[in-house]
């Protein structure tokens, strides 16, 4: 292998790295309700079925009648209780009403207290996805350098294998950031 296909492949697998990176910090992202029911709020919550703990998606579907309604209607009738203490002992911070058939989640309006609070939570998860991507740089920084000790890459390449790195890292940050600011936009909106 040439100098620049070892360089082409590390910063290849590194562009996939941050990519998943920037997929887990939207996903993160989407489960912080802006004052609107959406199926995402609820679907990852652990729910005990039976003695085991199953995401709420694979127990139940969900319907968003109204902007802020959520009805979840269990496949399984009898896990109705269960989904709903699940629901109860989670931060989102409404209760259920359980009719005996399906469960509706009204969202109150956020006020404005609550707003600051989940922009700061979404200002942490930013800087958590900000530290995954230089987390990602900092791996790929050393089998770079390893890849000089052994020979196969000049310090000539090293150094510019380094600055594309940088600049593959900076494109993923201000992706961080471009989808911190649309968050932010959305939590604030009234």
């Amino acid at each position: 292998m040439s100098d620049d296909s070892f360089v082409q492949v590390a910063l290849d697998d590194t562009r996939d790295k941050m990519a998943k990176v920037i997929e887990h910090t939207k996903g993160e992202f989407s489960s912080v309700r802006t004052g609107r029911a959406t199926p995402v709020l609820v679907e990852k919550i652990r729910v005990d079925y039976y003695g085991s703990e199953v995401p709420l998606q694979q127990l139940a579907g969900f319907s968003v009648p109204e902007a802020r309604i959520l009805v979840i209607n269990p496949y399984d009738k009898g896990a109705i209780t269960a989904i709903e203490k699940a629901i109860q002992a989670s931060d989102l911070g409404v209760n259920p009403s359980n009719d005996g058939q399906v469960l509706r989640i009204v969202f109150p309006q956020l006020t404005e207290e609550r707003r600051k609070e989940l922009v700061k939570a979404v200002r942490h998860r930013a800087e958590e996805g900000r530290i995954a991507i230089r987390n990602v740089r900092r791996a790929t920084r050393h089998d770079l350098e390893a890849l000089e000790k052994e020979g196969d890459l000049s310090s000539d390449d090293l150094e510019r294998a380094e600055k594309e790195l940088d600049g593959v890292t900076a494109e993923f940050v201000s992706e961080v950031d471009r989808l911190l600011l649309h968050k932010e936009q959305e939590l604030l909106e009234v």
